[in-house]
């Protein structure tokens, strides 16, 4: 029960995230005049998914082209802005794992201990963190849509069964 509840709000999540990436006008996606820019938001959301749908911190590697910038403690931005094309790549990457996740998924491996730094918990309440800031994400990014194009995506209620 639990599994197909995370499973479809986990997976409306990055569904959410995926329709704020394609909704974003090219003009957005770079513009230098918003800090932080709307492909970075989606980069740092996208990148944290990946970590925490991870066996851990310790050995986490992102996929190329992206680099470990994100534990820069002083903000280094990566160095160059990533394409649309490229963070919908990284979804998918990021999709699959949490798919892979989702067909493992038993009450044992749900209580197994994780742990991000100073992030630790059981696998359900990593997933969960992991949705809260999906999402936190999204709505920024839907926030600027709005803001700038007086449209954002529509609201997703759950992903269908995996």
């Amino acid at each position: 029960m639990i599994r197909d509840a995370i499973a479809g709000q986990f997976g409306a999540a990055i569904d959410t995230l995926e329709a704020a990436i394609r909704a974003c006008p090219d003009s957005l996606w770079s513009d230098t005049n918003r800090n932080p820019q709307f492909w970075y938001l989606a980069y740092h959301a996208l990148f944290f998914a990946d970590l925490y749908l991870s066996p851990g911190q310790e050995g986490f590697k992102p996929p190329a082209p992206y680099t470990l910038s994100e534990f820069d403690p002083s903000g280094l931005m990566p160095e160059r802005v990533y394409t649309r094309d490229e963070m919908l790549a990284y979804l998918e990457h990021d999709r699959r794992k949490f798919r892979g996740i989702m067909a493992e998924w038993t009450d044992e491996r749900a209580a197994e201990v994780l742990s991000f730094g100073s992030i630790t918990g059981t696998l359900a309440e990593v997933m969960l963190y992991n949705l809260r800031h999906l999402q936190h994400h999204s709505a920024q990014l839907n926030l600027i849509l709005r803001q700038v194009t007086n449209a954002a995506p529509r609201w997703v209620v759950r992903t269908p069964k995996l």
